[in-house]
């Protein structure tokens, strides 16, 4: 099915920063914003992945690793010397890799945390005032529908995607009246290249489509519209809430 995607007028030349955006959802969710006429910067660890979106795109790229907050501080700070004041953030780093709950370790399980977590409040805690002097912006924190299905194979990834529900909540709740709104999107499995090669053999690919309520399965851009729009003025009374974007499979 050919699909007819909208423009959003109010994107246009907005400031807009993604964590995690050289690959997979990211790197789409970077190009749906650019196709838009947006200013757009975001985040990596794959300098070299980065590098060549920010090219094909011209687009901001700033290497920086998510886990260690000063550098995710200046990461922030340099993306906006070129920017402007950030009127949009996406949340989307994280990791995915499958574990088994007898072989997590403190050091796992803490890293884990800084990877699929805690940066998340902090690239908000960074942008936030940005979009208080502006007078209002959208904060998307990335989710996952892997807890809600109650998926095992990855302790420390579900309860990190399970917390980024409670941030999103208190974080819309403490920055609604400067007109800041914050919302989870909670993708399916999506046919990400690297969810292709590691996760998603024919025989569970099949049970994909026979749980979700549509038979097809999901690629990245279906979360970069949902993306798109609670980032434009049309999702402007849209905060605290989770948007699914699984096929309707929980």
């Amino acid at each position: 099915m050919q699909h007819n995607f909208a423009i959003y007028p109010s994107l246009k030349d907005r400031a807009v920063l993604v964590s995690g955006g050289a690959t997979g959802i990211g790197a789409e969710i970077v190009r749906a914003f650019a196709d838009q006429g947006a200013r757009v910067g975001f985040l990596d660890f794959d300098r070299d992945a980065g590098q060549a979106l920010a090219a094909e795109l011209d687009v901001i790229f700033q290497y920086c690793d998510l886990r260690n907050i000063e550098e995710l501080r200046a990461g922030v700070a340099a993306v906006r010397e070129r920017t402007g004041k950030f009127s949009a953030l996406v949340n989307n780093a994280a990791r995915d890799d499958r574990h088994e709950w007898q072989d997590v370790t403190p050091e796992f399980w803490d890293e884990r945390m800084a990877t699929n977590l805690r940066h998340q409040f902090f690239v908000s805690q960074a942008v936030a005032p940005d979009m208080i002097d502006l007078g209002g912006g959208s904060i998307v924190n990335m989710g996952s529908c892997s807890w809600w299905e109650a998926m095992g194979g990855f302790p420390a990834y579900a309860t990190t995607k399970a917390a980024v529900h409670g941030l999103t909540r208190t974080l819309a709740r403490d920055l609604g009246h400067h007109g800041i709104r914050v919302n989870t999107v909670v993708p399916g499995h999506i046919m990400t290249q690297r969810q292709k090669d590691l996760w998603s053999p024919p025989e569970f690919l099949q049970a994909r489509k026979e749980r979700q309520c549509l038979p097809t399965l999901i690629e990245p851009e279906f979360v970069a519209r949902m993306v798109l729009f609670l980032c434009s003025d049309d999702a402007a009374m849209c905060s605290a809430h989770n948007f699914f974007v699984d096929g309707g499979s929980v």
